[in-house]
């Protein structure tokens, strides 16, 4: 059995078995962190504390599941960095491009673990025989969790052959794959004209329910990649960039 991770062990010390009862503010209460909710100016979260009291401000003008993270990630920090007066921009808190040393990247970890414990989700995707975005946003309402956490929770599951890959108007900001998925897998720079994440970006494309099949010479070019297809689905994210989910053909991973 894997070990808990920390976020997962509080909350079962707690006694929380369900995503219902995950209250971020009633946790950061009995770990000594009151929560207040206010208009911050170009930052979504901060903590201020000494080594047993601490007073976590998060953005009250962000999306509802953005509040929910950015608190979980403040109680990161209080858990891993407590004593410190730490500033978390809106690019600070749930950017996987952090590297695993980053404080940054350990309260993002937490707060993951937090909102979407493994004992909870693994047991929720055992069964699961398909994926969709359709799929993801159920997953995400039970949790009351992002999409974006969510996909990326699953594609750390190493469950499903997929990747997500996030995309601003210049370049590509970030992606993550399955554990699974072999190194030359590794996704362009640049956006396809004929990817939906394009039209969806530049072409002012409705977001679909289901994956689209499309040849993986759009979004790879290692040699052999027009011999495959990939499923993608994207959807929009603040600040003019697209995540995209793209669920990879079996065969081209051995």
């Amino acid at each position: 059995m894997t070990a808990l991770r920390p976020a997962e062990k509080l909350l079962m010390e707690l006694g929380i078995t369900h995503p219902e009862e995950i209250d971020l503010e009633a946790i950061a209460w009995t770990l000594g962190a009151a929560v207040r909710f206010r208009p911050l100016d170009k930052s979504e979260a901060t903590i201020v504390g000494s080594e047993k009291r601490a007073i976590i401000t998060v953005n009250c003008t962000s999306l509802p599941v953005r509040q929910r993270f950015s608190l979980g990630h403040e109680i990161g920090h209080w858990h891993h960095h407590r004593g410190r007066v730490l500033f978390c921009g809106p690019r600070d808190i749930g950017n996987p491009a952090h590297r695993s040393l980053d404080p940054e990247h350990q309260a993002d970890r937490f707060a993951s673990d937090l909102i979407l414990p493994g004992y909870m989700f693994g047991p929720r995707i055992v069964k699961m025989k398909r994926l969709s975005l359709s799929d993801i946003g159920e997953i995400a309402e039970e949790f009351n969790a992002s999409r974006t956490a969510t996909l990326i929770r699953l594609v750390e599951s190493n469950r499903f052959p997929i990747m997500a890959v996030c995309h601003g108007q210049q370049k590509r900001s970030w992606f993550q794959r399955a554990p699974m998925i072999p190194n030359w897998w590794f996704p362009n720079e640049e956006l396809d004209h004929e990817s939906i994440a394009f039209e969806l970006l530049f072409g002012g494309a409705s977001e679909s329910n289901y994956p689209r099949t499309i040849g993986a010479d759009a979004w790879f070019h290692f040699r052999g990649a027009d011999r495959y297809e990939v499923k993608e689905q994207s959807f929009l994210l603040p600040g003019d960039e697209v995540l995209t989910l793209l669920i990879l053909p079996e065969e081209g991973l051995e």
